[in-house]
């Protein structure tokens, strides 16, 4: 089974968020195991409130998602990351410069190739997880057909 891992600051915001919605575009048969991680991240806590709310609106539960923190490891089992944020994406690089190849920024798929930040909704409203949330879920069609048009 191939490993994608999202990653995102605190992994109870951004990142959970992501990890619920591709793994209702792929399904539970899609041969990806779907995870998140952050590289700020204290281990075991829980989503946040307004993320879980935003995707419970989708009909997505991540009420039993768990933070973790991203460790080398984690890096060397991906296939792919998927980083929120440049800054992301340079700290993933700077644990393991060698994953080079496989760590992308979310919105740097597709036609249009934004390389736009994913804005952290951490303190903010639930109509800002709103909004990230969909920035996100319009961002996520493009990384499926990568993942589909490079047999990652």
């Amino acid at each position: 089974m191939k490993k994608l891992i999202f990653v995102c600051t605190g992994n109870t915001c951004r990142s959970p968020m992501a990890e619920g919605l591709l793994r209702q575009i792929l399904g539970p048969d899609s041969g990806w195991q779907i995870t998140s991680a952050g590289i700020c991240a204290a281990n075991g806590w829980p989503a946040n409130p307004n993320a879980v709310e935003a995707l419970r609106e989708k009909g997505i539960d991540i009420s039993n998602h768990v933070s973790r923190a991203l460790t080398p490891a984690l890096v060397q089992t991906a296939d792919l990351l998927v980083t929120m944020t440049r800054a992301h994406r340079d700290a993933v690089l700077r644990m393991c410069p060698e994953s080079e190849g496989k760590v992308f920024l979310l919105t740097s798929f597709g036609v249009t190739q934004a390389a736009a930040d994913i804005y952290d909704p951490i303190g903010e409203s639930l109509d800002v997880y709103r909004r990230v949330r969909d920035e996100i879920d319009a961002a996520l069609p493009d990384l499926v057909l990568y993942m589909m048009e490079n047999q990652i």
